[in-house]
């Protein structure tokens, strides 16, 4: 294994604002404590929450490494569950890095039958879907759910595990090619977002509507998602990008 630099390149901010703060910089490679390994990262997930640091809606100390998760190989490690050598992924700060010093209880190793670039695309985003249809909503076979943007990350997880466990899955989705994405992920019936969503889920349903709706959208959603709930079903609220705008 190749020596480990003094430095390395990360995406920084210095001061928030739009795409033009973002900075290419050299910086000193971390050093990990005794409860951490250091990762040599290969892949970076990019997550809007990182445009909320960037723009300063989530106030940060600055300078600032953007990013939240990553995935890829540890390469200085006093941990016997994780030598060198092992692929990981995490849930960590500043992962827009070719370094990481990451906690030992943070990471989880990679199958061997599980590329890294696959690892992180589905970690943080898998995780979400799983928690939101087993703890929040805790899905049954048979029942009607919505997807809004059921073509986004989250979205098309969501639809691939509702339709696994047996549910009726209905996604919403901004263009027609969107539409057909979620469609070929398992979404049995889509309807565009520019559509009167509630109208159509009442024909879709017969009337019963919908038992547990999973809402990634917020503000432009949400007076729309009590119309359509069923008796005693979940609205699960998350993520709410267009609250930004309230």
């Amino acid at each position: 294994m190749a020596p480990i630099p003094q430095t390395m390149k990360a995406v920084q901010v210095a001061v928030t604002g739009g795409p033009e703060v973002l900075e290419f910089k050299d910086v000193p490679v971390p050093q990990p404590s005794a409860s951490q390994v250091l990762v040599k990262n290969e892949f970076a997930g990019v997550n809007f929450i990182d445009t909320y640091f960037r723009t300063g809606l989530y106030p940060a100390q600055l300078p600032l490494t953007l990013g939240r998760e990553a995935a890829g190989t540890v390469v200085a490690s006093q941990s016997s569950q994780f030598p060198v050598g092992t692929r990981v992924v995490y849930l960590a700060t500043s992962t827009y890095a070719q370094y990481s010093a990451v906690d030992v209880s943070s990471i989880i190793q990679i199958p061997d039958d599980i590329s890294t670039e696959k690892a992180v695309a589905v970690y943080l985003q898998g995780l979400t879907a799983w928690t939101l249809i087993r703890e929040a909503a805790n899905v049954q076979p048979g029942q009607w759910t919505l997807v809004h943007a059921a073509a986004g990350g989250v979205g098309l997880l969501l639809v691939q595990m509702l339709r696994s466990i047996g549910a009726k899955v209905i996604g919403t989705a901004s263009t027609e090619e969107k539409c057909e994405l979620a469609k070929k992920n398992g979404a049995e019936w889509t309807i565009s977002s520019g559509e009167d969503v509630v109208a159509k889920v009442k024909e879709i349903t017969g009337g019963h509507g919908i038992d547990a709706i999973f809402d990634g959208v917020g503000k432009a959603t949400f007076d729309a998602d009590l119309e359509m709930i069923a008796l005693k079903g979940h609205l699960v609220s998350f993520g709410n990008a267009v609250w930004l705008f309230l």
